[in-house]
């Protein structure tokens, strides 16, 4: 293994005996490195501890070897799940939805779709200043020429990916269920308007307001 990147800091780590532990272990104890058990079902847990000063958060996770378990897969004890970590200026119940949807993600693909579709109209009432709508879908349409179009069908398929958790199909017989690809590509379009709309815009009043600032200490040394 080369590297690990943190999921608290998203920090780039490098695997060394400071930054990472591992044991492995059967219904029996643990197992050396030596021993034969080694190839035999059995757990590994990874221990990973971030560098960073300003995080030092340990990552847990569990891989199950050799069909130790129901399959053979890795799961995050803690977190419990890999998300961004996003600043306070965007909205607590925004990132709320958001960091749920990606921790139920693996055990019910439909639920987080439909909480990532609550997150998008949430996103859309308070980055937009959107009130007074019926649904969400007059709500993206009402920013339809706010954003681009690629954007805009995203959305919108965002829309009718999420609706089928949060509204029951006429037919109670009719399955439609969602794919854990498509509910994860919803949480990365919330990723990405994440970052296009309230990171983008946080960068840009910083950058501005440096500048301004900047101008503002100039004319006042050449008035002194």
């Amino acid at each position: 293994m080369s590297g690990f990147r943190c999921p608290f800091c998203n920090q780039n780590m490098s695997i060394t005996t400071s930054t990472y532990s591992s044991y492995m272990l059967d219904f029996d104890g643990f197992i050396g490195e030596g021993s034969s058990r080694r190839f035999s079902p059995h757990a590994t847990i990874d221990m990973y501890k971030c560098p960073n000063d300003e995080c030092k958060k340990i990552t847990f996770a569990v891989t199950s070897n050799n069909d130790f378990l129901d399959r053979d897969n890795i799961v995050l004890v803690h977190p419990r799940a890999v998300y961004q970590h996003y600043p306070d200026y965007v909205p607590q119940a925004i990132r709320d939805d958001y960091e749920e949807a990606c921790i139920i993600l693996n055990s019910s693909p439909k639920a987080s779709a439909t909480l990532a579709r609550r997150c998008l109209q949430g996103m859309i009432r308070d980055y937009w200043e959107i009130s007074g709508m019926r649904n969400l879908n007059q709500e993206i349409q009402a920013i339809r020429d706010k954003v681009t179009p690629s954007q805009w069908a995203a959305i919108d398929a965002t829309r009718k990916i999420g609706n089928i958790g949060a509204h029951m199909e006429q037919d109670v017989n009719l399955i439609i269920d969602v794919e854990p690809d498509e509910a994860k590509r919803l949480l990365r379009l919330i990723e990405l308007l994440i970052e296009k709309w309230y990171i983008g815009r946080h960068d840009e009043e910083a950058l501005l307001s440096q500048i301004i600032a900047s101008g503002d200490a100039i004319t006042e040394a050449r008035n002194q």
